[in-house]
């Protein structure tokens, strides 16, 4: 049983007590933050691989599912990609698509280096995140694997929230609720 003013959430035979965090008046999540929790980012990182099919690449938004990506791709010898929040100088030809996250106030730009899609130009990818709750990072991700004509072969998260945890599309290893305050 979790301490109060916590959520205990099983991650694929590991669990880990993660704080109530409230996004407004009427809404908390259990926030999960994969920085530093070396336990679980290598953990989830085996047991996603060994629910996916064959692929080329990841993709992953920056920024909490970065060191998730990066594991994935240690493990597996397959190269990550991120999509950036801001555009860098180094970047060329960038592809901009615009999403509205659950945890991030305003809309946000996710920016793939035209380079990079090159790259990633008609392979199978997988797409990756930390916690799935209305899908639209993904959708985000998605879209910027089509302009790149990539074939998503996988969407997965270590956590699915509410009623993402039902989703089909997605491979994920634990629920965490949206508690209603």
């Amino acid at each position: 049983m979790a301490k109060e003013g916590f959520y205990t959430v099983d991650i694929a035979g590991v669990k880990k007590d993660l704080p109530i965090c409230p996004l407004n008046e009427n809404l908390s999540i259990a926030g999960f933050v994969l920085f530093g929790d070396v336990e679980i980012t290598v953990h989830a990182a085996k047991e996603l691989l060994a629910r996916l099919p064959e692929f080329d690449y990841i993709l992953t938004p920056e920024a909490k599912s970065i060191p998730l990506a990066y594991e994935m791709s240690r493990q597996s010898g397959k190269k990550y990609f991120v999509a950036r929040k801001k555009e860098k100088v180094y970047m060329r030809n960038p592809v901009r698509v615009s999403v509205q996250s659950i945890t991030t106030k305003g809309e946000q730009t996710l920016i793939l280096d035209g380079n990079d899609g090159e790259e990633l130009r008609g392979k199978r990818i997988v797409l990756v995140d930390d916690v799935i709750s209305t899908g639209e990072s993904l959708r985000a991700l998605e879209r910027l694997a089509d302009a790149f004509e990539c074939n998503v072969v996988a969407k997965a998260s270590v956590l699915a929230e509410g009623d993402a945890y039902n989703r089909e599309d997605i491979t994920v290893l634990g629920f965490i609720p949206l508690i209603e305050n």
